[in-house]
């Protein structure tokens, strides 16, 4: 990864025009063909950037980076008035993201009581496998059904995409044709419900106290 924090004034062309005039911003070029810039103020979000695949030309004090959009070309060009920091990192092989630890408690928690999900439910297996990532809970039901859950802190419309996702290849097994999906998370947004009923998924509210046994169970389903 190469760091430059420099004066500069970039200028992007492609779909869309954009200038940011010349002000110290910091420029990160990733070895994924990502490039980013950043100013020190407006939170995680960069003024500009340009995804993979890029090509990255260097003209004195310019910098270009060129990427193929359709039948055009999306074009951002960096004009270095003065290089603060210029410096590159090799960071090796990315270690693989890990769930926070309230995903964690709950999955184990709900392991061990799967019944707090949906009453008669049984677990068949933790991080049930599919080509598009593990499943956190394979689990039958009652009347021997298969049901799907996903757990998340926070249950948002990308948590319910994403367990629409995992539906669509677990039920491409015929044998698994009527799976489920649950999603169980300690807090739901509103539109996540709202979609989630639309798609036939149910949605549970849990408390990792109340599945510790710290507090009274208040279990809220939304079918």
């Amino acid at each position: 990864m190469r760091l430059v924090v420099a004066r500069c004034e970039v200028t992007y062309s492609g779909r869309l025009s954009a200038f940011l005039p010349e002000s110290t911003r910091l420029l990160i070029f990733k070895a994924d063909g990502s490039v980013l810039v950043h100013a020190d103020a407006g939170g995680y979000k960069p003024l500009n950037w340009m995804t993979p695949p890029t090509i990255v030309e260097e003209y004195g004090e310019r910098i270009v980076v060129r990427k193929r959009a359709g039948r055009s070309e999306d074009r951002l060009e960096i004009r270095l008035a003065e290089v603060l920091s210029d410096v590159e990192h090799e960071m090796g092989e990315a270690a693989g993201l890990e769930k926070d630890g309230v995903e964690r408690d709950l999955q184990e928690a709900l392991a061990a009581k799967p019944d707090r999900v949906e009453e008669g439910l049984r677990l068949v297996r933790r991080e049930w496998p599919t080509d598009i990532g593990p499943v956190d809970l394979m689990c039958r039901d009652g009347d021997g059904g298969w049901v799907a859950v996903e757990i998340k802190r926070v249950g948002t419309i990308e948590a319910v995409e994403q367990l629409t996702r995992y539906l669509d290849f677990i039920r491409s097994d015929p044998a698994k044709a009527a799976c489920r999906g649950i999603l169980a998370a300690q807090s739901l947004k509103p539109q996540a419900v709202t979609l989630a009923e639309s798609r036939g998924i149910g949605c549970v509210e849990v408390d990792l106290r109340v599945l510790r046994e710290e507090r009274e169970p208040e279990l809220t389903l939304f079918a």
